[in-house]
């Protein structure tokens, strides 16, 4: 089945409040089997909501509306709904009582605003009869429209209590079985990943791959739809193993995963310890890796040290290097990852140098030039960056290179022959 979401509010068309109930609904709808090609989002404007419902039950199988089901003026779904579907408004006699039951501590003032919600379009049926919030669905021309409110946990508990059990048992053909896994990318662009996945998409109809730019990684999304719920398991896993094969480390870790939580989890894993140097970054790094619970088992702490003076005289970078090389080098980021390990006795440390805008730069060393040294027993390196945003994205990129760069570390180091 195929069907469309409709978000009703000025708040939403005016950008000032987010659209989440869309996305949840499309994200469980989409988790149940279910297509849904389009999501509209409409102001309060009662002709605008009635042609884009008539156009929703033109291609869709179902329609989800969304918002503008309260008591104010500018509530007009429901005669939106009449209108466009020739209903007429019919008071129906079991919600008003439960109103009534529900609102005598209220003025009567306030009692009598409330029995709007009682006046629905002819044909509607409450949707859940213990729910507190307003709900309702009715059946046009054979398909069903839910009308759910706009509030985001009552419209959640509505869609999985109510519309999604009716749903279930609408439609008449085999339901297909939907399995998705997201897989969160570091250190290659969008178009590098597409290349790397192309040829995969075009295997099997019942693969779909997608891109998605979250900054300041891409997540890429398998979905599977398949008949049989057996074959929709196996093509996942047989198409998720290719594509760990061919990503391979840029693939950090899964939908539910966070970068510093891999990272956490595997300096747990092997006994080591964390240190920082930043200097562009200001702090950036250090708070990554203190936002993962129990972070204090692996991390020591770390320096932010922003001028020469403090890189010298903390981190023991040599001044021979800062006036060989200047403070924006491999040279320095190596000095200060090998400074701060030393200070700290960490296992592993890591470094940054760079110029985060927006002035700063130079033809040599242009913005968003930046220098990330990894210090450990086997010795230090250090790599050569060009981010690209301004001051703030260029902080973060920094910061999540880095840590990229200790989780690419540890893995290396679990893999290397054990002596």
């Amino acid at each position: 089945m195929r069907g469309e979401i409709i978000a009703v509010g000025d708040e939403l068309t005016s950008g000032r409040i987010a659209n989440t109930t869309s996305y949840f609904a499309a994200a469980r709808l989409f988790a149940a089997g279910y297509e849904v090609p389009v999501l509209s989002t409409v102001a309060d404007d009662q002709a605008l909501i009635s042609a884009t419902l008539l156009q929703a039950l033109e291609r869709a199988d179902f329609v989800i509306v969304t918002g503008g089901l309260g008591t104010t003026s500018d509530d007009l779904t429901n005669e939106a709904v009449s209108q466009a579907l020739a209903r007429p408004a019919t008071l129906y006699p079991e919600i008003l009582r439960k109103i009534q039951a529900n609102s005598q501590h209220l003025s009567p003032r306030a009692r009598k605003s409330l029995e709007k919600l009682a006046w629905l379009p002819d044909g509607a049926h409450s949707l859940h009869s213990e729910a507190k919030s307003a709900g309702y669905f009715l059946v046009h021309q054979g398909k069903p429209v839910f009308f759910l409110p706009g509030v985001p946990h009552e419209m959640r508990e509505l869609l999985v209590e109510a519309v999604l059990p009716r749903l279930a048992v609408w439609e008449e053909q085999p339901a297909h079985h939907v399995r998705q896994r997201v897989f969160r990318v570091s250190g290659l662009m969008e178009s590098e990943i597409n290349q790397c996945l192309s040829e995969l998409e075009g295997r099997d109809s019942r693969v779909k791959i997608g891109y998605y730019p979250v900054f300041p990684e891409v997540q890429v999304s398998l979905a599977i739809r398949a008949a049989e719920e057996a074959a929709a398991e196996s093509l996942l896993a047989e198409v998720a193993a290719e594509i760990e094969r061919r990503l391979g480390d840029h693939i950090y870790g899964l939908e539910s995963d966070s970068l510093e939580e891999v990272l956490g989890r595997l300096c747990r894993e092997q006994g080591t310890s964390l240190a920082v140097a930043e200097s562009c970054s200001g702090g950036r790094i250090a708070a990554a890796i203190t936002a993962a619970p129990g972070a204090s088992a692996y991390f020591g702490g770390g320096v932010v040290a922003y001028s020469n003076e403090l890189k010298e005289r903390i981190l023991g970078v040599s001044p021979a290097t800062l006036a060989a090389h200047g403070a924006v080098s491999a040279a320095v980021a190596e000095e200060m990852a090998a400074g701060v390990r030393r200070l700290t006795g960490a296992a592993l440390a890591v470094s940054a140098t760079g110029i985060a805008g927006p002035t700063g730069g130079s033809a040599e060393k242009p913005v968003g030039t930046v220098f990330i040294g990894v210090a450990a027993a086997a010795g230090v390196r250090a790599e050569l960056c060009h981010f690209r945003g301004n001051r703030r994205q260029i902080q973060e990129l920094t910061s999540h290179r880095a840590l990229d760069m200790l989780r690419r570390t540890l893995l290396a180091a679990s893999r290397s022959p054990k002596e």
